[in-house]
C-alpha cells in the first residue's frame, strides 16, 4: 500500500500504517531523519523546491530525480507500506504518488489514476514539473499531463490530510 502524507503528519502515518519504504520530496536544506521503524537505504530524499519552473536561488525537480524516484518505488517489493511526503501532503508528494502509480502500472489508464488521486484527496494538486518529467521518462506521450490537468488544481488547504493511494 502506498501512503501520502506531510512532513507533520509523518511520525504518526508511520506507526500507524507500519511502513517500512520512505521517499521525501523536500527542500534540500530541510533536514528528515529517518523515523523509527524504516532502515536508512529504504528512506530515499529527493531535494528540490515545489516550484513549476526554473527560479533563481531555488532548485526545481529534475529528471534525474524522478528516474531515482521511480528506480526506488520499482525495487519496492509492495509487501510492507511506502509513504511519500512532502512539506505539505499537497504537490510533490501526490505527484511522487500518480508517478509511481503509473510507473507500477504501465497498462493502467492515466486518466483513472488520476481521478483516482483527486477521489482519495481532495487538495492534491501534483507538481506539474514533476509530472512532465516523469511523462517523458515513462513514455507515457503526454498522457500523464492531460490527466493532471484534468483533475485541476486542489481544494483550497493549508496541509493535507494523510491518505492511501490503491495500486490496482
Amino acid at each position: 500500500m502506498l501512503y501520502v502524507c506531510s512532513l507533520s503528519k509523518l511520525s504518526e502515518t508511520v506507526h500507524k500504517t507500519g511502513a517500512t519504504h520512505l521517499v521525501t520530496l523536500i527542500n534540500t536544506e530541510m533536514e528528515v531523519p529517518t523515523p523509527d521503524g524504516i532502515e536508512a537505504d529504504k528512506h530515499l530524499f529527493l531535494g528540490f523546491n515545489d516550484i513549476a519552473a526554473p527560479v533563481e536561488g531555488l532548485t526545481p525537480p529534475t529528471e534525474g530525480h524522478v528516474v531515482e524516484l521511480i528506480r526506488f518505488v520499482e525495487a519496492w517489493d509492495q509487501k510492507t507500506p511506502l509513504i511519500i511526503h512532502c512539506w505539505a501532503g499537497i504537490s510533490r508528494s501526490t505527484a511522487g504518488a500518480f508517478i509511481s502509480t503509473c510507473a507500477l502500472n504501465p497498462q493502467k489508464d492515466e486518466f483513472e489514476i488520476a481521478a483516482l488521486l483527486r477521489q482519495q484527496a481532495p487538495s492534491a494538486t501534483p507538481n506539474t514539473r514533476l509530472v512532465t518529467l516523469a511523462d517523458k521518462v515513462l513514455k507515457r506521450d503526454g498522457r500523464m499531463i492531460d490527466a493532471v490537468r484534468t483533475i485541476g488544481r486542489g481544494a483550497n488547504a493549508y496541509e493535507g490530510v494523510p491518505f492511501n493511494m490503491p495500486l490496482d
